[in-house]
């Protein structure tokens, strides 16, 4: 048997490191990766019949969408967006799923809507839950904390003024006025000394700068880097998940408020501490305590729900392989 990992189609501006992350932990399972297959071709791919872990998101070339027969997948923690669902569930996409369920799904929002569909799918939640992997002892914690891409649905720079026509559209619309909006909003619940001293991460870098080794180099950086923090602080649910599995301190903060990504962390988010901001106003609740502002002092314990999910997906895909 030949086995798949899946990598990803760029944008023209940006891809995201939490991607390669997730083929990281499909990549623990394997004996050997015999093929690298774009998740946004899989219903071109023409080698070798392979075994492929059908982890992440799927999927943004909805007309791309079923799979080949060479592709024997595996599905756990599929995640089906609610925007590329109506294309997908077609109805040679529902007889596709039906003949490989049941379908493991990253959160319950997917599960549910392939159940109302007719097909057999249960919640596993992230593979990234597993990549305890990547773990180090705790003598080798160090007082690094990172803050990796805070509310980074926020108006940002680099989005804002992407080029000429984008430059125009956000100021006639009014976006461009509002880059202060994200650093104002984390000051009021991350100290001054702290937003100072930690070490800030974009896990979306420029695209078509990479090649898949250096992009999957980095995604072991971040593990290896984050294995080894004091505390992670960070709207990436791909920085947040893994970070339980490392055992690293890690702070979910969710200022989303659109459906797209409610759908997506159905089941997940009660995995975390979390901050919760109101992306209009700033204010904010959290659910673990918080007195006053996260400073470099702060002292978090992960809530430890996690490892049921961690224990099942292992499981379930060391049988499925």
């Amino acid at each position: 048997m030949k086995y798949g990992l899946l990598t990803y189609a760029e944008n023209n501006r940006f891809f995201n490191v939490g991607d390669n992350i997730q083929s990281l932990a499909a990549k623990q399972y394997l004996p050997q990766v015999d093929a690298f297959i774009n998740r946004e071709k899989l219903g071109e791919y023409e080698g070798d019949p392979v075994k492929l872990i059908m982890n992440g998101w799927f999927t943004h070339n909805i007309h791309n969408w079923v799979p080949t027969d060479k592709i024997d997948p595996v599905f756990v923690s599929f995640h089906m967006n609610n925007t590329a669902a109506p294309a997908m569930l077609s109805e040679k996409g529902i007889a596709y799923l039906k003949k490989h369920q049941p379908i493991g799904c990253r959160d319950k929002f997917t599960a549910k809507t392939l159940q109302e569909n007719g097909i057999d799918a249960f919640f596993t939640g992230c593979l990234t839950l597993t990549l305890d992997s990547y773990k180090v002892d705790d003598s080798e914690r160090g007082d690094d904390i990172y803050i990796v891409d805070p509310l980074y649905n926020y108006p940002r720079s680099e989005k804002v003024f992407y080029n000429a026509k984008h430059t125009v559209k956000n100021i006639l619309n009014g976006t461009a006025f509002k880059l202060g909006k994200k650093n104002k909003h984390l000051k009021n619940f991350i100290s001054k000394e702290l937003l100072e001293s930690a070490h800030f991460i974009n896990q979306e870098p420029p695209s078509n700068l990479y090649t898949d080794e250096e992009k999957f180099a980095m995604a072991e950086k971040l593990l290896n880097d984050y294995a080894k923090a004091k505390l992670v602080i960070t709207s990436r649910i791909h920085c947040a998940l893994p970070c339980l599995a490392l055992g690293t301190p890690v702070i979910f903060v969710n200022g989303f408020d659109s459906f797209v990504d409610s759908c997506r962390f159905d089941g997940i988010l009660e995995l975390f501490n979390r901050i919760d901001v109101n992306s209009e106003t700033g204010t904010f609740t959290d659910n673990f305590g918080l007195n006053g502002k996260v400073t470099k002092g702060t002292m978090v314990k992960n809530l430890e729900k996690h490892h049921e999910l961690a224990n099942a997906l292992k499981d379930k895909v060391a049988k499925k392989l």
